[in-house]
């Protein structure tokens, strides 16, 4: 069965910077969701989420804005505010799962009002004609909100609903539901996208035989992780290039010089690649000592010995 991996957005990391050099060093995935624009009651879109999606900025194959909201205006303004660059497909994040996000009734905390979400829906599809997809959660406090929800949602035309098998509250702590994204497939006519602990080839093809019915995949923090992972489910090998360290060295340089040029002064950068390096070093040989030696480096000297030294032990 032939089938799609898409990029999970992740706030502060997957940004236009990052998908670049991701689509250029490793490749696999054929469409990236940008991180959520997010208005707080103002019709004004950030500088910043422009510039991340500005197609001038971009050069992967598709890119997918996304919207955080609870609001019908605010997200009737987003559509059209991104159909003026060419997009045809908005996604509405009610996935979010962090407290900040979900006490405001939005991200995953909205999953349990279905009569909100069908009086967005119903003004996103009588006002306008972009193209609604949903990413989800289970619910925020248990599994059944989601159940609870569908049948709303199988009211409109929805591209799909992309499902991370978590509730709000675990964050990303403890594993997945799967019986409880069984029961999604079970009850909704809509396309439905897999998503959540998508960490290696082997838990991929334990999940595709779980759901064969699934033809859509999404990886998220797998794919900062270990970013050789779609290109290796898409060429089904559970080995590395040869060159892997190489590989992984220039893509490093590469969004490192960026969100330097980007970045004002030496403390963002080092935290920027901190968090970069949280995720990374889960594929290195000894992930604990790897992260300590990122942490350790106070200015751009020392930390690139850092990664020059980490790079050459794996070597």
């Amino acid at each position: 069965m032939s089938f799609k991996l898409y990029a999970s957005p992740l706030q502060g990391f997957t940004d236009f910077r990052f998908r670049n050099a991701f689509h250029h060093y490793f490749g696999g995935i054929d469409t990236f969701y940008s991180p959520y624009i997010r208005l707080d009651g103002k019709l004004i879109v950030k500088a910043s989420y422009e510039r991340d999606i500005l197609p001038e900025n971009n050069t992967t194959p598709e890119l997918i804005p996304q919207v955080i909201t609870n609001d019908a205006d605010e997200f009737l303004f987003v559509a059209k505010y991104i159909q003026q660059f060419g997009y045809k497909e908005l996604n509405w994040n009610l996935g979010c799962p962090y407290p900040m996000v979900t006490k405001r009734g939005m991200g995953s905390g909205l999953i349990s009002d279905p009569d909100k979400i069908d009086h967005i829906l119903n003004r996103a599809h009588s006002e306008t004609n972009i193209v609604v997809s949903m990413k989800m959660r289970m619910g925020y406090e248990n599994s059944d909100e989601i159940l609870g929800a569908l049948p709303v949602l199988d009211k409109y035309p929805l591209k799909n609903i992309a499902i991370h098998a978590r509730i709000g509250k675990q964050l990303y702590k403890g594993g997945v539901d799967l019986d409880a994204f069984q029961k999604c497939i079970d009850n909704t006519k809509h396309t439905l996208y897999y998503n959540g602990d998508i960490t290696s080839v082997a838990e991929f093809k334990s999940r595709q035989e779980r759901f064969p019915v699934i033809g859509n995949w999404m990886i998220g923090r797998g794919l900062i992780a270990n970013p050789f992972l779609p290109g290796m489910i898409k060429n089904n090998t559970y080995d590395y290039p040869e060159n892997r360290w190489e590989i992984f060295s220039q893509f490093h340089d590469t969004i490192y010089e960026q969100y330097d040029a980007a970045l004002s002064g030496p403390i963002p950068i080092k935290m920027k690649m901190q968090g970069f390096w949280g995720y990374f070093s889960q594929s290195f040989s000894n992930p604990q000592k790897t992260f300590k030696k990122i942490k350790k480096a106070n200015n751009a000297i020392q930390y690139k010995q850092a990664v020059r030294e980490i790079l050459k032990s794996e070597q």
